[in-house]
């Protein structure tokens, strides 16, 4: 393949999102005295989060509707309800820890210098929040690998939509043929990015069951044996 440009979705695929997410969580609970066993409260939390981002996706919800409603339906099993105002205290607290700790996977730095070595350029299309993903960059100490940072909030909606993939690959100044989609998340990083043309790699970090057309990884390092 004549790939000149990498795209990198960045949660759960170069930054370790659980882990990280699990240290902020541990601080916001010690902050407001919750009760909760954090492992329990992660079983039940992990799927719910996962849904909630796919509403928010898909547009049925807005952001402050994901911040609120995964913390509401999380903490019912436990029987705890919080008001609306506690419900964005909590999730102002959490957006405010998560950059705190930055895990990446391992090897992920040295990938991320062997292709810049290689002459790879390299980029970034998420759909986490603006103020926060330029914060975990920076933090982990990855910033400067990247050209470009495309957020779903700069551009108004979220992969898969294809404007995001437009406008990463406009700012990119990058031509699909010769462009590869990394990611986790087969509907929005996958379908996504094959739907303008780009090439994929999926990430699969969730252990699924992907098509079999599409090309797999299962450590993210493995990128080097597919370009």
């Amino acid at each position: 393949m004549d790939i000149k440009h990498i795209f990198f979705d960045l949660d759960h695929t170069l930054w370790d999102f659980d882990r990280n997410s699990m240290l902020a969580f541990e601080r916001m609970f010690s902050a407001f005295e919750i009760s909760v066993p954090l492992a329990d409260f992660l079983k039940v939390y992990e799927p719910i989060n996962f849904q909630y981002w796919k509403m928010y996706r898909e547009e049925r919800i807005d952001k402050e509707g994901l911040r609120r409603g995964r913390f509401r339906d999380a903490f019912e099993p436990f029987g705890i309800e919080f008001s609306l105002t506690e419900l964005d205290h909590l999730a102002t607290s959490y957006i405010d820890e998560l950059p705190k700790d930055n895990y990446l996977f391992d090897g992920v730095v040295d990938m991320l210098g062997y292709l810049q070595n290689k002459g790879y350029a390299m980029h970034i299309i998420t759909n986490g929040f603006e103020e926060v993903q330029h914060l975990k960059l920076k933090n982990s100490a990855i910033d400067h690998f990247f050209q470009t940072v495309t957020t779903s909030e700069e551009v108004g909606v979220k992969k898969p939509n294809p404007k995001v993939f437009h406008k990463a690959l406009e700012k990119a100044k990058a031509i699909p043929l010769e462009s590869i989609m990394v990611g986790d998340t087969f509907e929005a990083d996958i379908l996504g990015a094959e739907s303008v043309g780009m090439r994929t790699l999926f990430f699969n970090y969730r252990k699924e069951n992907p098509p079999l057309q599409y090309r797999v990884i299962d450590i993210i390092t493995d990128i080097k044996n597919h370009l």
